[in-house]
């Protein structure tokens, strides 16, 4: 700890008279001043802290909101922290646990519902935006990710090293890995090598007493419920030690569209029952949307069916005319490429982009969105997919959309208690519906979110059962929350069960160990005993 220096007076005498919030400036600046003499340079401190009265503070809120539904809020915190050191993350712990305030660790900003940028209560975030170096040993087959670094970031620097080295996680370039490692992380490689938390061999978190720990101090049961538990309940994950994987030197990609009148209903339906069973250095998933038809005025379904295969073009070819012959893919719709080029395919940016557009974290233009979640273990009959047509259609729902990413090969061969996420051997795919909108009203907010909860309520048939699955990282406030203050063991088990199925009551024991005051906790993060 140090004394509250000179060269800090100016500016918390200026944040005092400026400040205008929901509490009164004194509050304000009472926790200005403890964040000062906790953090080792009070100096260094004041350079990445911002009130709502600061020139930067919307900027830097507004930076990584990647969902714009949530733009308007006007759930603001009291104080963003972006870290440029860890002792900056242990003085806003210390100070939020002092004056009563919730803390909300933002990686990348993905988060479906909000919950690293949003609360109800008065809260600070911790922007790990500044905490983002990353640090590959090619001969180890090993790198350090600090947790507020990209995906895009991430693979980039990894490709540095070398082109025939990658990493199992997801394909948005601008995910945090904080967030989207400690959900699990799915991507287009993860048939071949499991999920990014799978790959995770240690890491580095501040827990609610200020301490930093490793995979040795921590012990296996906390570094077993970080590798999946989801964000926000146990620590401030702030890096991640990772298990780099083998690549050819070539991949191929396809993406292979069709439309409903060539077929798309019959190859979504076939597909269902090969994607899963295919050799697991292919996946081919599936992006169903509502685009124009031909026909002037008129609408269709079209299927894209995306690809990525570990090998050369025509071992493809000889693949695919054995297991999805019906496809009917031709050559000229593959592309022969280096993997790290395959990210950048697959991630929908400009073809002829350079490897350095991975290293842009700015966000692109979007729409407001909802997103969920399913997972589906039986294939669903072609007259329910008829169904879902007859929704996309609907004339008042601007750009309906769905997922369907291929699971089995290792992810079959990982057992569902091996990290807290449970999806493992009897899942075919996820089934990941999204529906996005321009119109800017709340009306047109409301009448959206209704049609993808209709849609839900259509698919219980067709999905898991109890429980019926969803990810965590396709945070889902439907399915449940919990209270500002008392959150029961049943009330927290709705929406737990969903994501972790019997590892929640894990997670609940290592949580009731690690922070039993519920000190790091949201609307979904998971409850200790003494909360129940």
């Amino acid at each position: 700890m140090t004394s509250l220096s000179s060269s800090m007076l100016p500016f918390l005498i200026c944040l005092l008279f400026s400040l205008s919030c929901v509490t009164s400036a004194r509050p304000h600046g009472d926790f200005l001043q403890c964040l000062s003499l906790h953090s080792e340079d009070s100096t260094a401190i004041s350079k990445v802290i911002y009130t709502p009265k600061n020139s930067s503070y919307s900027s830097i809120l507004h930076f990584s909101i990647r969902n714009p539904r949530f733009n308007s809020s006007e759930l603001k915190p009291f104080v963003i922290v972006t870290p440029t050191d860890a002792s900056h993350i242990q003085a806003a712990i210390h100070c939020s646990q002092k004056h009563k305030l919730e803390i909300r660790i933002r990686s990348g900003g993905h988060d479906f519902e909000g919950l690293s940028y949003m609360s109800t209560v008065p809260f600070v975030i911790v922007d790990l935006i500044n905490l983002r170096s990353i640090t590959v040993d090619a001969t180890n087959k090993t790198a350090w990710v600090q947790a507020g670094a990209t995906l895009g970031e991430l693979y980039y620097r990894i490709a540095e090293k070398s082109r025939t080295l990658a990493f199992p996680a997801g394909s948005c370039h601008t995910i945090g890995v904080g967030g989207h490692f400690s959900g699990g992380g799915y991507g287009m490689i993860s048939r071949k090598y499991g999920l990014a938390s799978d790959n995770v061999i240690d890491a580095q978190l501040i827990d609610a007493k200020g301490r930093i720990l490793d995979r040795e101090s921590m012990g296996e049961d906390l570094f077993w419920a970080i590798r999946g538990g989801g964000g926000q309940s146990f620590g401030v994950v702030i890096a991640w030690r990772i298990k780099l994987v083998e690549v050819p030197p070539k991949v191929t990609v396809f993406t292979a569209a069709r439309t409903l009148e060539q077929n798309a209903t019959k190859l979504i339906y076939r597909w269902q029952y090969i994607a899963n069973q295919l050799p697991e250095d292919i996946i081919i998933d599936v992006l169903v949307s509502r685009v124009n038809s031909s026909e002037e005025g008129k609408s269709t379904i079209q299927a894209a069916f995306f690809s990525l295969f570990l090998g050369e073009v025509d071992q493809l070819l000889l693949l695919m005319q054995e297991s999805f012959p019906e496809l009917g893919l031709a050559k000229d719709e593959c592309t022969e490429m280096s993997w790290i080029e395959s990210v950048i395919y697959i991630g929908g940016l400009p073809s002829n982009a350079s490897l350095n557009v991975l290293l842009d974290r700015t966000p692109q233009p979007s729409l407001p969105l909802k997103a969920k979640s399913d997972y589906v273990q039986e294939p669903i009959p072609e007259i329910a997919f008829e169904g879902i047509w007859k929704r996309f259609f609907e004339k008042d729902i601007e750009m309906p959309l769905f997922f369907m990413f291929a699971y089995g090969g290792k992810m079959d061969e990982i057992s569902e208690t091996s990290t807290p996420f449970p999806h493992r051997a009897g899942n075919r795919y996820i089934f990941a519906p999204v529906v996005s909108w321009s119109e800017e009203t709340k009306e047109a907010s409301q009448r959206h979110l209704a049609w993808i909860r209709r849609l839900y309520t259509y698919m219980t048939p067709y999905v898991s059962k109890n429980p019926r699955e969803a990810y965590v990282n396709y945070r889902d406030l439907d399915l449940g929350v919990n209270n500002p203050g008392y959150t029961s063991y049943k009330q927290a088990s709705i929406w737990g069960r969903k994501y972790f199925k019997n590892n929640f009551d894990r997670l609940v024991r290592v949580k009731t160990e690690v922070d039993p005051t519920n000190f790091f906790r949201n609307e979904q993060s998971i409850p200790p005993l003494s909360s129940w």
